[in-house]
C-alpha cells in the first residue's frame, strides 16, 4: 500500500506537468503549521529559477490544476510560493479504510529482504548484568524487530565475552579453593561430571574475588595467564570447566534477558570464533595485508580520506596472544560462513567506534566478506543519573539490571495500588508490564547516540512522554471497545467515515502515517522514531476522545465507524509498541 505522500506527490506531478514544469519539482512534506495546512509544497521557490518566473506565479497555476483533485480537499497558493493543502476528508477515510483491512496496516515488505546479523548484548559470562548493558539490549532487541517486521531475516546474536584472562583467573581461583576435583588433574582420563562445581551465585563472588588478588599478588597473575593460555590451547580439564562456566552464566543471562523481554537466535561467544583465528592469520600473512611491526602482527587500515589517526589494526600480539580485533575479525570468518549476511550490525558502545573502524576496514580489506557487505555501527551513548554521570548506585557502584528493573516494577506498582483497587497478584503483574515499557520507551524515545538521563520518577508517570501514557491510551481505547461490545451492538458493515470534527481528522491523519513512520524507522535503525509518532498518536486520540462523546453517540452509524476508528488505532499501537519490544496490559 502506498504511503499518502506519495500519493499526494503523485497528485502534485500530475499538477506541476499539467501547469508546464517539470515534476521534479512536486515534492511534499508535512506542514510544521497545521493551523495553516496538513502539507505544503515549495517546489515553485526552485522552479523559479528554472523558469525565470515569480514563485507566486507557479504555486497559483499548480493550485488550480490540483482544485480538481479527489485526494485534495483544500489548496491555497500563498506567497512567496508555497503551495499550502489539506487532504480531502473523504480520501483520507478512505485510505484508512483500506488500511485497516490488510493484515499488516498498509505496511508493504521489503521486496528484496536481506540477512541481518544484529550483534548486540554483549554481557560477559561469571558475571552479572549490570545497567551498562541495557542500552545495548533494549536498541539490539527493538532494531531486530524493526527489521523483521519490514521483512527482513533478522538474526540476533548476544555475542558472549567467554575468552581471555577472565577465564583463567576463574578456573585458577577454584583450583585454589578445590584442588582436588578432577579438571585439574593432567592425567585424569574419565568422563567429567556433568553437573558444575559451582552455582552462579558462587562464580559471580569468584571472579570478582580473583580478580582483585590478582592485581596485588604477581604470582597469581602468572597462574591466571597460564590457565588462560592452557585452555585456549586445548587442555581438557579446563576446557570441561569453561563449558560449565558457560551453562551456568548463559542459564542465568537467559532469565535475566527474559526479564527485558529480550531473545537472542545466538547464543555464540568469542570462544566459537577462535578455531578460525590461525587459518584467518596466515592467510592475512600469505597475501601480504599482514606485517610484523615491534614484533605484533598488524594490519594498515587508514585511508587517505581520513581527518584523524586511523592506527593500524592489531590481530596478534608480540607473545602470539589474539585481541578483541581478532575475535571480532574471526567472529565475520564464522558469520560469513555459516550465514552469509549481507548485513552486520554492531550495537555497541558508541565510544567503541574507533576500534569498529578497524576491524570493518580490515574486514573489508583482506577480503573476509564480499564488497557489498554492509557493516553498521549502531553506537549509543550513556545512561545517566540525575547528576549528570553515568548511572550508579548510592554507594557509588554499578547497579545490578535485575535490580534496576525490580525498582522500577516496585515504582510502578506503588502508583497502581495508589490509583485504583486491584487484588494483589493483578498489580504484581500489570506493574511488570508497565514497569518494562516505563524503562524501554524511556530508552528508545531518546536518539540511540546521545546519553540520556535516567529519571524513575520521569520513566514512570503517566502523563507526558513516557511508556504508562502509552499504555493507558491503548487501555483506554481497550475498555471503551469492551462496553461497546457489552452493549450488543454488533456495527457490522461499519467504516471509519469522513472526519466530522478537526480532532478527528487530526487522529485520522496521524494514523495515516504509519507505514512511512516504520519505512524511515526501518532505515535508519532509530526507535526513537516510532516512539515520536506513538506519542503523537496518543495525544491525538486523547483529544479526540474528549472531545467526542464516543459510546454516547445519537447517530448509531457514526458510533460504530468511531468504533472502527478506535480498532485502527489501537492495533496500530499494538503493533508498535510490539516493535519497541513491549506490550500493554489489560487494565491499569
Amino acid at each position: 500500500m502506498k504511503k499518502i505522500q506519495e500519493l499526494l506527490d503523485a497528485e502534485l506531478g500530475q499538477a506541476f506537468r499539467a501547469a508546464g514544469y517539470d515534476e521534479k519539482y512536486a515534492r511534499s512534506a508535512l506542514s510544521n503549521r497545521p493551523d495553516l495546512c496538513e502539507y505544503q509544497c515549495n517546489g515553485a521557490m526552485a522552479a523559479a529559477k528554472e523558469y525565470h518566473k515569480a514563485p507566486i506565479q507557479i504555486a497559483e497555476a499548480v493550485a488550480e490544476q490540483l482544485k480538481g483533485s479527489k485526494l485534495i480537499g483544500d489548496v491555497q497558493a500563498v506567497k512567496p510560493g508555497f503551495i499550502n493543502m489539506k487532504l480531502s476528508e473523504a480520501s483520507l477515510s478512505a485510505y484508512l479504510n483500506e488500511m485497516r483491512m490488510d493484515e499488516r496496516l498498509g505496511c508493504e515488505k521489503a521486496q528484496q529482504p536481506k540477512t541481518i546479523i544484529i550483534d548486540y548484548g554483549g554481557p560477559n559470562v561469571a558475571k552479572p548484568l549490570h545497567v551498562g548493558h541495557l542500552r545495548s539490549a533494549i536498541i539490539g532487541e527493538s532494531v531486530k524487530r524493526i527489521e523483521r517486521f519490514a521483512g527482513h531475516r533478522v538474526i540476533g546474536d548476544v555475542h558472549l565475552g567467554d575468552w581471555g584472562l577472565q577465564m583463567g583467573l576463574i578456573i585458577t581461583e577454584l583450583k585454589e579453593r578445590r584442588p582436588e576435583l578432577p579438571y585439574f588433574d593432567e592425567a585424569y582420563e574419565g568422563e567429567y561430571p556433568a553437573e558444575a562445581p559451582f552455582t552462579i551465585t558462587e562464580l559471580e563472588e569468584i571472579y570478582p574475588t580473583a580478580s582483585a588478588r590478582s592485581k596485588e599478588d604477581a604470582d597469581y597473575k602468572e597462574a591466571a595467564m597460564q590457565a588462560t593460555f592452557e585452555l585456549q590451547h586445548g587442555r581438557r580439564g579446563y576446557q570441561a570447566l569453561l563449558g560449565h562456566i558457560l551453562n551456568v552464566s548463559v542459564s542465568d543471562l537467559k532469565r535475566n534477558y527474559q526479564n527485558l523481554n529480550v531473545e537472542f537466535d545466538l547464543w555464540k561467544g568469542e570462544s566459537d570464533a577462535q578455531p578460525y583465528i590461525p587459518d584467518m592469520v596466515q592467510r592475512m600473512r600469505d597475501e601480504g595485508h599482514a606485517y610484523l611491526s615491534d614484533g605484533a602482527w598488524v594490519v594498515d587500515v587508514k585511508e587517505e580520506s581520513d581527518t584523524k589517526e586511523v592506527p593500524p589494526c592489531m590481530l596478534l600480539k608480540s607473545d602470539g596472544a589474539s585481541l578483541y580485533t581478532t575475535t571480532d575479525l574471526a567472529t565475520i570468518v564464522e558469520r560469513e560462513k555459516l550465514y552469509h549476511p549481507d548485513e552486520i550490525i554492531y550495537v555497541v558502545d558508541k565510544r567503541q567506534e574507533m576500534h569498529f573502524i578497524q576491524v570493518f576496514r580490515c574486514a573489508k580489506k583482506c577480503g573476509l566478506v564480499g564488497e557489498d557487505t554492509k557493516f553498521t555501527f549502531l553506537g549509543f551513548g550513556t545512561m545517566n543519573g540525575k547528576d549528570g554521570k553515568p548511572f550508579k548506585t548510592r554507594e557509588g557502584g554499578v547497579m545490578r539490571l535485575e535490580y534496576l528493573i525490580q525498582n522500577i516494577n516496585e515504582e510502578m506498582l506503588k502508583k497502581i495500588q495508589q490509583s485504583r483497587p486491584m487484588d494483589d497478584r493483578e498489580a504484581d503483574k500489570t506493574a511488570k508490564v508497565v514497569g518494562l515499557a516505563a524503562l524501554k520507551y524511556g530508552d528508545l524515545s531518546n536518539q540511540a547516540s546521545k546519553d540520556y538521563i535516567f529519571d524513575v520518577d520521569r520513566f514512570t508517570s503517566s502523563e507526558g512522554n513516557t511508556g504508562p501514557y502509552i499504555l493507558y491510551t491503548i487501555v483506554r481505547i481497550k475498555s471503551i471497545l469492551k462496553k461497546y461490545a457489552e452493549t450488543g451492538e454488533k456495527g457490522e458493515g461499519a467504516i471509519i467515515r469522513p472526519a466530522s470534527s478537526e480532532s478527528e481528522k487530526a487522529l485520522q491523519l496521524e494514523l495515516a502515517k504509519l507505514n512511512g513512520v516504520m519505512e524511515s524507522a526501518c532505515e535508519e535503525y532509530a526507535p526513537h522514531r516510532i516512539c515520536a509518532y506513538i506519542y503523537d498518536l496518543a495525544n491525538a486520540f486523547n483529544k479526540f476522545y474528549h472531545e467526542t462523546k464516543i459510546l454516547g453517540a445519537e447517530d448509531r452509524e457514526a458510533r460504530a465507524g468511531w468504533i472502527e476508528l478506535l480498532n485502527l488505532t489501537k492495533r496500530v499501537l499494538e503493533v508498535c509498541i510490539d516493535v519497541l519490544g513491549f506490550a500493554a496490559p489489560e487494565r491499569m
